[in-house]
């Protein structure tokens, strides 16, 4: 698979070669990054470099790795030697770690006989955050995408994959791909957008008095229990603050019971190769760091990430996670703030309803026909909900602020 397409050509024409290689490490990091990534950091040469040295996912030209279940082959399309196009994808044999789930179609292909896995993503690893998928320089021809997704569908062939799954697409994206004969997926999330504020107490004067009250008291309660909260940027990260995060960051999945898909050295490593966007919140009481929270900045959006605590403090996790994130949003002038997946406690504390895409290719005829069917009615359905939770914004007009819109 990878050792295969580890430099390998997959595809070439007179205007422009597709090659596959198996690890980050074998491209150009300028040349990766001065392709156009959006507001989205999350496939940035810094992020996945972190993620391949630290084992939490595995480059297919290493030969002694941890068996993450994510193993990468990373298609580069140039043109006279240039680097013009590019897509990250994974090999999977399990489906975590992914946020748009499909574990009731590998149920339903399991219970037909129908083998699931291994399987084909293309996603930012363990990061439910909407980003361009395709990557492309500036001035790249349509015909240099069209050759990428092309090369898609040969890798998967290549490594013998049940199905493609593109997954935190953007809109636009999406249905770039349904012309390409992926079928479009809608979910949800809660997005925080910025109507212009000024201060935090500029958006709490847009929310309805109970919950401008309610917002008020929270943070009054955590901002009591502490000394202080401090952003700290990603140069300023010592070993003692990495240290404490990735310590955070275990206790919390712990607690919850969820995979540490992040293993231990995931955040020292980012410190070195994604510095600029790191930044870390971090909580003090009784002179030590009690808590803190990962997240990552650009100049276009704001991500918050991981978060952990080693001292149960009502309401920190709000302060924390929440309410410093949409304080630095405002103060940055940046117009979104995403705080991660799931979580309808959002809707009441400002963020809103906002859809996210992926999109889907199934080998299998049957178990496509079914699947494609069963997202038609999931999507009519998921519009619907959508609509719904919009009437429970906490904002005095009650209206929404636009991210309902299917270019978001």
């Amino acid at each position: 698979m990878a050792d295969r397409a580890s430099s390998s050509t997959i595809s070439s024409g007179a205007k422009c070669v597709i090659r596959a290689v198996g690890s980050i490490a074998e491209v150009d990091a300028a040349a990766w990054d001065s392709l156009d990534h959006g507001p989205s950091p999350f496939l940035r040469y810094g992020f996945l470099r972190a993620l391949e040295d630290s084992g939490s996912i595995d480059a297919a030209s290493t030969t002694k790795r941890r068996r993450s279940g994510w193993t990468s082959a990373y298609l580069l399309a140039e043109q006279g030697g240039k680097l013009v196009g590019a897509i990250a994808a994974f090999v999977k044999d399990h489906s975590y770690g992914e946020y748009i789930f499909d574990w009731g179609w590998a149920n339903a292909a399991n219970r037909a006989g129908i083998p699931y896995y291994p399987k084909l993503v293309i996603a930012a690893p363990a990061t439910p955050a909407t980003g361009q998928r395709i990557l492309l320089s500036r001035d790249a021809k349509p015909e240099v995408q069209a050759a990428l997704i092309a090369a898609v569908r040969q890798l998967a062939d290549d490594t013998e994959c049940s199905s493609i799954h593109w997954l935190f697409c953007t809109a636009a994206e999406q249905q770039v791909l349904a012309r390409s004969g992926f079928f479009p997926r809608t979910t949800m999330q809660f997005h925080w957008r910025n109507r212009g504020y000024k201060t935090f107490d500029d958006f709490l004067g847009q929310l309805k008095s109970r919950k401008r009250k309610q917002l008020r008291k929270e943070r009054e309660r955590a901002r009591a229990a502490i000394e202080r909260l401090a952003w700290i940027s990603g140069p300023e990260l010592d070993q003692a603050r990495l240290d404490d995060l990735d310590r955070f960051y275990r206790i919390t999945t712990d607690n919850h019971g969820g995979r540490d898909y992040l293993r231990p050295g995931f955040f020292h490593r980012l410190a070195e190769t994604l510095p600029d966007a790191m930044r870390m919140v971090e909580v003090v009481a009784q002179g030590r760091r009690i808590a803190g929270a990962l997240f990552f900045e650009t100049s276009h959006a704001l991500y918050g990430r991981y978060w952990g605590a080693d001292t149960q403090v009502d309401l920190l996790h709000f302060e924390t996670a929440y309410y410093a994130g949409i304080e630095r949003a405002i103060e940055r002038e940046l117009p979104l703030f995403e705080a991660g997946a799931q979580g309808e406690h959002k809707l009441l504390r400002g963020f809103e309803p906002s859809p996210t895409y992926s999109a889907h290719w199934i080998r299998h005829p049957g178990l496509a026909a079914a699947i494609e069917e069963h997202t038609k009615h999931e999507t009519r359905s998921m519009e619907a909900e959508l609509v719904e939770l919009s009437k429970f914004a906490p904002y005095r007009d009650g209206s929404s602020d636009g991210s309902n819109d299917p270019e978001t």
